[in-house]
């Protein structure tokens, strides 16, 4: 109930803000100067007017930037942004090529000139906001900011705008734009029969969303339930036993009387520095039905025919998770040697003179510790293993694959294998997007629900 109240009381607070800044426009009009005035349609001349050359400048420059990108270019694409085009490409009668409409283009520059456009909206109101604080200034009689005083807070007061004006530029384009064009892609029919600029594709709806939820028949449902399951239990397994495996191993180096611990150490550590491309490729090649595996045991004759490593769902997945640990308990091992040194000795010795076993003083002092600290790092590695397309995809491509899987899956695939095969082999990018927006969803509800009972967020002060 509390938390349904918190949202109702965020959105209510939401429309109460929108609703005073709109109180806020009218006023500053009404009240105004000339000056402001003016700027409402032309932005920038009410700084110009008084003097705020700089501020003027970057008001009037954006204005004209952003016109002519929306009105200039971005138009004629929003313009057909409701149909993604009529008219694909085709010949004239002349025999010459008329190639028509892109939709790939519509939906991409159409996206863009709506943020543009939000943007302008957002310099409007920055310009009215300074308009305002001009005239009440003015008003007080105060003196307004200088040019020089200007640029000097760049440099200074507003140094960190400065600073990340670059990083949150190239974050849109290279994050925030592809995923919104990935979201949009997802309510469209684009694949392999609907590819630009041969063919056009259009807006579907949620029909995409109902095929990767309808079992049996042409729909996607019972793949993408395999390959969730399987994702998941991947995803725990890979994570929690190099947590624990690599814990145990880092425990048993540092227990005392064990001799050569830098050579234990330095043998683990060498596994880190092969890359794993060359690695994985290479263990893969070693499980081949005619790998260095099979044909030893053969010859030795432990086996009469080749093991199905990667043609057996079942001994496919189970084999994954073992060379995982490989991969994995180097880490895990290093983190935690460095841990468990910074664990208080007096605890054990207390532990000890209560009369704990090795497995309590474990439970009780080691296990909580290290769930305190390593909690957030975790969590980042179970995230990263939901989408741990190295590991999957450089053993075994997600095989096997079966006629009951659909979409070109494979038992061992994940869906972010899952979604490059969709994309690069079958071209189908509307459910590759699909699968996107899921993953999505399955590691924001994992990572916020498993954070806000990790020890160091839940218990800080209680532990400490």
């Amino acid at each position: 109930m509390e938390t349904k109240k918190s949202v109702f009381a965020r959105i209510g607070g939401a429309f109460r803000a929108l609703a005073g800044d709109l109180r806020e426009i009218g006023t500053t009009f009404k009240e105004g100067s000339g000056k402001t005035r003016i700027s409402y349609i032309i932005m920038g001349l009410g700084q110009l007017f008084r003097g705020q050359a700089v501020r003027g400048i970057a008001m009037l420059g954006s204005e004209i930037l952003l016109i002519w990108f929306i009105f200039g270019f971005g138009m004629q694409y929003l313009s057909k942004f409701l149909t993604l085009g009529t008219s694909g490409r085709g010949f004239n009668p002349d025999g010459t090529v008329s190639y028509g409409d892109n939709s790939f283009f519509i939906l991409l520059y159409g996206i863009l000139t709506i943020i543009v456009i939000a943007a302008m909206i957002l310099m409007w109101r920055i310009n009215v906001k300074q308009n305002r604080e001009a005239d009440l200034l003015v008003k007080t009689g105060k003196r307004l900011p200088t040019n020089r005083e200007d640029l000097h807070s760049l440099l200074d007061k507003n140094f960190d705008k400065t600073l990340l004006a670059l990083p949150v530029l190239g974050i849109f384009v290279f994050t925030v734009l592809p995923i919104i064009f990935m979201i949009c892609v997802s309510f469209t029919n684009y694949d392999y029969d609907h590819q630009p600029p041969a063919q056009l594709f259009t807006w579907v709806g949620l029909a995409n969303f109902r095929d990767i939820f309808k079992l049996g028949g042409d729909g996607f449902g019972n793949t993408f339930f395999i390959v969730l399951a399987w994702t998941l239990i991947w995803a725990f397994f890979a994570t929690f036993l190099n947590y624990f495996l690599g814990m145990a191993v880092a425990i048993l180096i540092n227990k005392k009387g064990i001799r050569f611990k830098k050579l234990w150490r330095t043998i683990l550590v060498m596994t880190i520095a092969v890359p794993q491309f060359v690695s994985l490729l290479y263990i893969g090649k070693m499980f081949a039905p005619d790998g260095l595996v099979n044909t030893y045991l053969m010859k030795w004759g432990l086996i009469a025919k080749a093991i199905p490593f990667w043609t057996n769902p079942l001994y496919a997945r189970i084999l994954i998770l073992v060379i995982n640990l490989w991969v994995g308990i180097p880490y895990i091992m290093l983190i935690s040697t460095g841990l468990l040194m910074n664990i208080p000795a007096d605890l054990y010795e207390s532990a000890k003179m209560d009369g704990a076993n090795a497995f309590q003083m474990f439970w009780k002092i080691t296990l909580p510790y290290m769930l305190f600290v390593t909690g957030p790092f975790l969590l980042t590695q179970f995230i990263g293993n939901l989408n741990n397309f190295n590991v999957i995809f450089l053993l075994n491509q997600g095989k096997p694959q079966s006629m009951k899987l659909t979409g070109g899956a494979g038992y061992t695939d994940l869906l972010v294998t899952w979604l490059y095969k969709m994309t690069i082999n079958d071209s189908n990018y509307k459910m590759a997007a699909v699968i996107g927006i899921m993953v999505f969803i399955v590691t924001a509800v994992i990572s916020l629900i498993v954070y806000n009972v990790l020890p160091s967020v839940k218990d800080e002060e209680g532990f400490q």
